[in-house]
Formats: structure tokens, sequence, C-alpha cells
């Protein structure tokens, strides 16, 4: 038997023990402070002030180390919000022989503690306890003696002990609360109305994208978990709602990579009787605000680079970052076909044969300019062949009304002012089903026949976005991977 596997049992005849003893994981311990407020509130009293006030305080938490000194011992306990050193001494402790709850805790144990505080000699701030009380025994030891796990797959499977072990992990998911915290506070104050709609649809639409499908058994009917909320959130704009808002999950049955999870959160928000460029600029005010609320600077590093939210954010058209990534390529080049296929199959770009001018360009843009763009960029004008739920521009009708916003190399919004003449949708989406090669049960395009008899009945003016919570949280936490800010990851079974 190995060394864990005997510490189990060691633990686990404890419990036997204790237990015929008459423990029964108790839930009477009331805590009535946390470390981080004892911290905060008494860093500056001296142990001669902290004797005269006699400061009396309930604590609760997990023993990360113990150190035992004959008739006394210290330990660290941490609660949810940070640590706190505590000192039992045999002649303090009142309702139990020390000796026996010495011999009992290990680390992992989930203990209560009653006292007052003090500072030791080398002037930390400390509980002398008069009350110590088992709540919870740990059977399974702390990984690695609580030097912490390595092994970032083990972190991600077992995220109960990567916050255990990990200080640094739960600011970021307190991080990630604030972000939506300070989503909700934006658009609440700027008229937006919250709303929620399905996450299983009869129809998945909003994207192009491959759903997990699902079974209703009283029903006999295919369901799907949504890839988008975007035509029932515009079916509410329809029905009379001017501003709204929806931060819930999506699911794409797709790869996962640094950047991609198949369950992952995204922010959606439709204003009537606004343009692309409307939304734009509540995408970089929106942006700009979160940024200083949670970070309290729109100057950070993420990565190697130092991100500048204080600018304008920069704009170019699809053509236009092209050309100043490509030096060899020229406004021409993008304007034929023949000239496009040559670039794109120069850069090894397998082109599929359906893909007209507008889709190879998005491909040469994704092969040469995304990963460039580390500042904050919006790229407008994006191909019309690839914003089947967009405005066509009064311009040039080849174009979009519809922007992407480019932070650190990766897409972090999207948005468009919405198509809503019924006709040129129904056209689109038919043109779009017919177009995929694939014609089984996996297509990724589907034809949603009650949205476009929604959209006869009027859509106002609309603009729309939706931007990726994760990926946000990823840079505001300075995390490469998505894994990292979700607590727990898609993860193929062992």
């Amino acid at each position: 038997m190995n060394g864990c596997n005997n510490e189990e049992v060691q633990r686990r005849k404890k419990l036997s023990f204790i237990k015929k003893n008459g423990f029964n994981f108790p839930n009477d311990f009331k805590p009535n402070i946390n470390s981080i407020e004892i911290k905060n509130t008494y860093k500056s009293y001296s142990n001669n002030k902290l004797k005269v006030l006699k400061l009396f305080f309930s604590v609760a938490g997990r023993i990360l180390k113990k150190r035992v000194m004959g008739k006394s011992s210290f330990f660290i306990l941490k609660d949810c919000e940070g640590e706190i050193q505590l000192y039992v001494s045999q002649k303090n402790i009142v309702d139990k022989f020390y000796e026996d709850m010495i011999k009992i805790l290990d680390l992992g144990d989930i203990i209560g503690a009653e006292g007052n505080l003090f500072r030791t000699q080398t002037g930390e701030l400390s509980i002398n306890c008069k009350k110590l009380k088992l709540l919870t025994k740990s059977l399974k030891p702390l990984p690695d003696k609580f030097h912490g796990l390595y092994n970032k797959e083990v972190r991600y499977r077992k995220r109960y002990l990567d916050l255990i072990s990990n200080k640094s992990l739960s600011s970021v998911f307190k991080t990630r609360s604030d972000v939506i915290i300070n989503i909700r506070k934006f658009m609440l104050k700027h008229k937006f109305l919250e709303v929620e709609t399905p996450m299983i649809q009869n129809v998945p639409g909003g994207a192009t994208a491959r759903p997990f499908v699902t079974y209703h058994n009283s029903l006999n009917l295919n369901l799907y978990l949504r890839i988008s909320p975007e035509l029932y959130l515009k079916r509410l704009i329809i029905g009379g709602f001017e501003r709204i808002f929806e931060i819930n999950k999506n699911f794409r049955n797709e790869g996962i990579s640094t950047r991609h999870n198949p369950e992952f959160t995204m922010m959606e928000v439709y204003m009537a009787y606004s343009d692309y460029k409307d939304m734009m600029m509540l995408t970089e005010s929106l942006l700009k605000k979160i940024v200083f609320s949670v970070l309290g600077s729109l100057r950070f590093v993420y990565g190697e680079y130092e991100l500048d939210f204080e600018k304008s954010f920069h704009k170019l058209t699809m053509k236009q970052a092209i050309l100043n990534f490509n030096s060899n390529i020229k406004l021409s080049d993008l304007e034929n076909l023949k000239c496009v296929l040559e670039i794109v199959n120069s850069l090894g770009i397998q082109v599929e044969k359906n893909w007209g001018i507008g889709k190879l360009i998005l491909e040469i843009f994704n092969k040469t300019v995304e990963k460039k763009l580390i500042q904050p960029t919006f790229i407008t004008d994006y191909p019309i062949e690839v914003s089947p739920l967009s405005r066509r521009n009064n311009v040039c009708s080849d174009v979009a009304d519809r922007f992407e916003l480019f932070i650190s190399g990766f897409e972090l919004a999207n948005g468009f002012s919405e198509l809503n003449d019924s006709d040129d949708q129904k056209s689109r989406f038919l043109e779009q089903t017919s177009n995929q090669f694939s014609k089984s049960e996996d297509n990724s395009i589907f034809y949603d026949k009650d949205y476009i008899t929604a959209l006869e009945y009027g859509l106002p003016p609309t603009s729309g976005m939706g931007i990726g919570v994760d990926r946000l949280i990823m840079i505001l936490t300075n995390q490469k991977s998505i894994r990292d800010v979700i607590l727990f990851p898609i993860l193929k079974p062992i």
C-alpha cells in the first residue's frame, strides 16, 4: 500500500473513532468574520491595543498547515477570502482535551475556532483559540502536502483541489463575477432590459455552427442546445422591446482550443432605431467602463503587450487591414477573383468550391491579419457573403454594415445593423442551406421559417452585438487559455 492510500486509511480510522464518540459532522458553528476582514480592519493595531480591546472572533475554514510544538500548536486556516493563523495552547482549550484534538486534526480538515485576536512575537495577526471544533473530516490528503497542483489537466479535472491549492485562482473567478456584475450595471444604466431566451430550441440559428442534439421523449422530437440567442432576441425587438440584453450560455459542437470551449458565455445586446456605428460606440464605452471598474486603469498588460484602452479604438475596413499587413497585396488584387484565388493558394488555404470572393477575402484576413491586431481594433465592411444576418451597405452592396472587435489577436465582439428585409433574409437563408456540402443530420445551417414569419411583421431598424465574456475575462486576468477562466471546462473522459 502506497503512502497516500495509507494516509487515507489512517484518516478513515480517525473518523470512525470520533463517530463512535459522538461526532456527527456538526452544522451549528457560525463564523462572524473572515480573514480579510480581520487583516484589513486591524492591520494597524498593536498587540497592546488588541489586549485592551479583547476582541473575540469566530472563524471557520480548512487547515492548510499544522505545526505542533508540545503543548501548543499553530494552524493556518483558509477561508473564502484568505488565510489566518490560529494559536492553540493546551491551557486555553476549555471544552476538549488538547492532545486528543491535535491527534485528530489533519491538513484539509474543516474546523471552527473561537478566540481573542492578538499579534505573535513576529507581528502576525492571529487567533488565540479558546475553542476548536472539527466540522468536517477530510478523508483524502491535500495534493503534494499542499505545495499545489502543477499538472494542468489535473487542475481542470479536479477544480476543487485547484481552488484549495492555487492561491491566485480564486481571484480570477472573483474577477469573472466582477466583470459580469459590471456588464449588468452598464446595460441597466443605459436603459436595457435583461431577458432570457430558450437554451433548448426547435431550430438552432443565429450563427454558423454545429449544434448539440438532444431528444424530447414526450414530444418525440429532436431538439438542439442553442448556438446563439440572436433570432429569439430579435423576435423580442419585433414584439416591441427596444433595448434588451442577455448574458447566458451558448453551445457549439465543435473543436476545443485555448480560445474555444463547447459551452461558453456570451452577452448579446439589441438596440432598436440604431445602426452598427451606434453599436460600435456602445461597445467601446462598455469595455472601457468594465476595464476601469475591474482593474482601476485603462492600461494593463496581457501576455507580452500593454493594452491601451485610453485611446479611441482603431477602425479599419477589412480590405484596409489586409493591405496594411500585406505589402505585396494591392487594392485592385482584392477586387479580382483570379488574383484573390492566387493569393489564397499562395497562403496554403484550402478552398471549398462554393466559396465566393467575399469568403476568400475573409480567409486572407484570418490568415494574415487577425493575430496581428493587438490593440483594440474594429474591423468593418465584412463581405455580405459571410454576413447572412447583416444589413447590406447602402453604398456597396457586396459588404455588410458589420464590425468585429479584435484585441490581442483574437475576436472579442461581433455586431452589425440587423437585416430587417424579410425577403432578403429568406433568400440568404435558402442560399446558405443549398450551399452546404453535407446533406446529413450534421448540417450546421438551418432554415428558421418562423423567424422569417416574425420578420414579415416588421423589425424596426436595429443594431446588435455579441461579446465573448470568457475571452474578455481572459484578457482582464492575463490568462492564455479559456479553460483558466471557466470553472469546469469540457474535458475528454479518462
